[in-house]
Order: C-alpha cells, then sequence, then structure tokens
C-alpha cells in the first residue's frame, strides 16, 4: 500500500484503531501512523502488530507505552516533543481513543500546554453496538464501566433509572451476569436490552431481549471477549405505596439510609427527596 508521507505539523493525533477486523482502519489512520514522528499506544505490542499488518515500520522511531499506570513523565515527554515540532500519534488498544481509555490525561496535558490536538476518527464499539442493537439511537448515554463494588453499582445504576436515553455500559465478561442481575431489579425485568460480545470478530454475538431473558441467557455461562450492554429508554411504571417501604427496609439491610434512598428512588421512578423522608421514618421505627 502507498501511503501519503506528506510531514505531519506538530501536534498530538488521537488516532482511532479497529476494534477487531484489522482492516476497519482508515486510510488517514494509516498515513497518520506511517507518518508520525513519535507513536503512543496504550499497548506497544497491539500498535506494533497492527502497524505490521498494514505494511508500516516503525523505524527509528520512538513507540512509547502510555497506559492507566503511566507516570507523569511519559507525559511530559510527548508534550515535550511537542512543543520540539514533532508530531505524536496515539492509539488505544482498540476503538477511539479516550472513550475508556488513558489518553484522557494525555489530551489535557497537551492542551494545556496550548498545543494542537487533532482526532482521526474511525471504529468504536460503542457506536457498533448502538447501530445493531434496534434501540433508539436519536439520544443515548455513554456510561462506561459501573463501579466492581455491587453496592455502589447499585447506586450507580438507580441514578440513571429515568434517563431518556438509550444506555451504554462496557463490562468485563466475568460481571456481565452481575451487572445484568442488578438491571434487572433496579430498572425492571421487561426493560429491552442489547448485550453485544466481540463485536467485528469472529464470534460476534448480539443479543436481544427483556432484561430478564438476557440475565437467565448469561447465568452460569463462562463468557469471553469484549462486551458492550445496552438498555432502552425508561418508560412509565406506577407503583404502590406500600412497595416503596417493602423495598426500603430490603435495602436498608445492606445499604446505609442515604444510599438505600438513592437506590429505591431511582429504581421506582420517584423524587429521591420524598423516598428518603420515608426512609428516616423507618429508619426511627428501628
Amino acid at each position: 500500500m502507498i501511503f501519503n508521507h506528506k510531514p505531519l505539523s506538530a501536534g498530538l493525533y488521537f488516532v482511532s484503531t479497529p476494534i477487531g477486523s484489522a482492516r476497519d482502519i482508515t486510510l488517514r489512520a494509516l498515513d497518520v501512523l506511517a507518518s508520525a514522528d513519535m507513536i503512543a499506544a496504550e499497548d506497544t505490542r497491539t500498535a506494533r502488530k497492527l502497524m505490521e499488518i498494514h505494511g508500516i515500520s516503525p523505524g527509528q522511531r520512538p513507540l512509547i507505552a502510555y497506559h492507566d499506570h503511566s507516570t507523569g513523565a511519559a507525559a511530559d515527554r510527548l508534550v515535550a516533543g511537542i512543543a520540539a515540532g514533532k508530531s505524536v500519534a496515539y492509539v488505544a488498544e482498540a476503538g477511539t481513543p479516550l472513550v475508556a481509555d488513558p489518553g484522557y490525561e494525555l489530551g489535557r496535558a497537551v492542551i494545556a500546554a496550548g498545543l494542537p490536538v487533532t482526532a482521526v476518527p474511525g471504529p468504536s464499539a460503542m457506536l457498533a453496538a448502538l447501530t445493531v442493537s434496534g434501540l433508539p439511537s436519536d439520544r443515548f448515554l455513554f456510561v462506561g464501566f459501573l463501579s466492581a463494588a455491587q453496592s455502589q453499582r447499585e447506586t450507580e445504576i438507580a441514578a440513571l433509572r429515568d434517563m431518556p436515553f438509550t444506555l451504554i455500559f462496557y463490562e468485563s465478561p466475568k460481571r456481565v451476569y452481575a451487572l445484568l442481575t442488578d438491571l434487572v431489579r433496579i430498572l425492571g425485568p421487561e426493560r429491552q436490552a442489547v448485550v453485544c460480545r466481540e463485536l467485528t470478530k469472529r464470534f460476534e454475538e448480539v443479543q436481544r431481549g427483556p432484561l430478564s431473558n438476557l440475565s437467565v441467557m448469561f447465568h452460569d455461562r463462562a463468557v469471553r471477549g469484549e462486551i458492550v450492554v445496552l438498555v432502552g429508554r425508561a418508560g412509565a411504571v406506577d407503583v404502590a405505596d406500600g412497595d416503596v417501604q417493602t423495598a426500603l427496609k430490603e435495602a436498608m439491610k445492606t445499604m446505609r439510609i442515604k444510599d438505600a434512598a438513592t437506590m429505591v428512588a431511582g429504581a421506582m421512578g420517584l423524587p429521591r427527596r420524598q423516598v428518603y423522608q420515608i426512609a428516616l421514618t423507618l429508619g426511627d421505627d428501628a
């Protein structure tokens, strides 16, 4: 392949890379990878392999690791290179940089130094999943990874209960069943949802249906690969008076009053202040 080796102007180039199929990379991304003075990557092994597939040699150019555990020195080195007139291409392990990716801090450092930041758009697991989900795409909210701690995760889900958007989560294959179980309990079993696994890869899988069905489907199932979970927007729900107290009593067995009120209010679509006052009454009675 013939690349456009036109020199790049100094700056940081956020280069989107394939989430599965190596052929999903854009021609502009290849041009930038072939021409940049320095290359930074979340995983240098993945970056090097991608470049080899497309016939690009790093040559004598620096290939610098920049990930969640990188120190400030790594960012300082890249910022200094740009300030000296060099072009830096940053690539995520897969997908669009900054979306659940450590490139965010690097971007902030370059911007703080008053230096240019350019996007080289391309693949994104979030957008690919939304495209095939069949859920409303006119308004959506990317949530990313929720807390691994169940109580905190429940609180975070409850806060999203009545958001009028399609919700998009990233999740570890080891925790997908736990996430689906929490979603069923807090958002309701009939809420429409989609689980996308290994998008654009050989074993791509898309499962659609009510949350309750998906929870059963992934129970006791060994799951591998990258996972995106999408949940349809909220609808109106009728809540019986006694249900609020029952839900609060159950939640308060394992949660603080404040957290229990937040979770129940979110799950039932009620004002948090109203539920909190009921929780305080139950707490006093106890």
